[in-house]
């Protein structure tokens, strides 16, 4: 009978997780639950989120308790319909292995590296299958860890790119320029290097302003874009954030700048800041972050606008923002071209893939399938 018995298993969220801790149950046994359905919420070191259901069924029993902590691809409940026996229930729970997790193996094959212009550039990819593939480009300040829910998600429709931009995560601490141009042709070297021809561009905050450019200027090299609470739909723009983000040098001083990115500030965790931190005590990277944010953002006004462009492109165009963004306002979404999808979500504030992942994954895997 164990084929009749579906496992809930712990979640590999990005390319770094290891374990996590059941927070909370949100349904109890004897419910019947269908695809997609939140079942637990589950706390990493990055943030915490809810695990939806891969099956549809009736959940028979919950094994992982609220505090624990287990490795990823542990048991955290059992799904089966009323014929199962409990007996068979227990067999299956006792018999139970978690698959090793070979982290040494994983985390070598986490990230690659390429050289653009003599830049040394850290990426991910992911996902076997066929098509075009889609690249996530970060924000201001930010790496490609930002997309930590949504790349295997994503990748389960299409192969999948992410990448640090030069100056950021670890890639190296250098500019290939400050202009949205001279960033877009970078990611387009980039792309070269990899050798491939053509990306569904899903860009979050500054990162949306460059998939659009990269759109406008290496139009051969898209075939649709996605942005994500995004700069270049207007001029407004919290210089608070922006310049208190380059200029917090304690934790005490990038908590509660950090914490505008969120709709709930519970969400940003000690690991977070301590990242955060880490990342802009290399040398070179306050100097380099001040350079980007006063050409890009000086005196809280954007200075490139190119997703206004965007209008007679032809390219399917996707726009998602939370509405509680303090960083962007939300009300730039309807400054999105005729005829693009957009999807403003309530609950969510600038990291509304981290708030929001499940709907925002649903609205991508829709409009790279379309």
């Amino acid at each position: 009978m164990a084929g009749a018995i579906t496992p809930i298993v712990m979640p590999k969220w990005g390319l770094e997780m290891r374990e996590g801790t059941i927070a909370a149950w949100l349904v109890e046994e004897g419910t019947r639950i269908a695809v997609g359905t939140p079942i637990v919420d589950v706390e990493t070191d990055k943030i915490s989120n809810a695990v939806e259901a891969p099956d549809p069924g009736l959940l028979r029993r919950r094994v992982a308790q609220a505090g624990e902590t287990l490795p990823v691809k542990a048991l955290l409940g059992v799904l089966a319909e009323p014929d199962v026996s409990d007996t068979d229930i227990d067999a299956y729970i006792a018999g139970y292995v978690v698959p090793a997790a070979g982290a040494a193996d994983e985390e070598a094959e986490a990230f690659e590296t390429a050289e653009v212009d003599g830049l040394r550039v850290r990426y991910a990819r992911r996902g076997e299958g066929r098509g075009v593939p889609a690249l996530f480009i970060h924000g201001f300040g930010g790496d490609l860890g930002n997309w930590l829910f949504n790349l295997d998600a994503l990748a389960e429709a299409v192969p999948v790119i992410a990448l640090d931009l030069p100056g950021h995560g670890q890639s190296a601490v250098a500019l290939p320029g400050t202009t949205l141009a001279e960033l877009a042709t970078f990611v387009a070297r980039f792309l070269d290097q990899l050798d491939v021809e053509r990306v569904h561009a899903i860009g979050h905050s500054m990162g949306g302003a460059i998939a659009a450019q990269l759109a406008k200027d290496h139009p051969q090299r898209v075939a649709s874009v996605a942005l994500v609470n995004s700069a270049g739909l207007g001029s407004e723009i919290n210089h608070g954030y922006t310049e208190g983000f380059v200029a917090a040098a304690s934790r005490r001083e990038l908590k509660p700048v950090v914490e505008q990115l969120f709709a709930d500030p519970s969400l940003v965790s000690r690991q977070l800041l301590d990242d955060l931190l880490k990342y802009k005590r290399l040398d070179g990277v306050t100097e380099l972050l001040g350079t980007l944010g006063g050409a890009l953002f000086g005196g809280g006004r954007q200075s490139e606008t190119p997703a206004l462009e965007l209008e007679g492109s032809g390219l399917p165009v996707l726009v998602v923002w939370g509405a509680e963004d303090r960083v962007i306002p939300a009300a730039h979404a309807a400054n999105a071209p005729p005829g693009a999808t957009v999807a403003v979500l309530d609950g969510a504030g600038h990291m509304v893939m981290m708030e929001k992942a499940n709907e925002v994954n649903a609205l991508l895997k829709r409009h790279v399938g379309g």
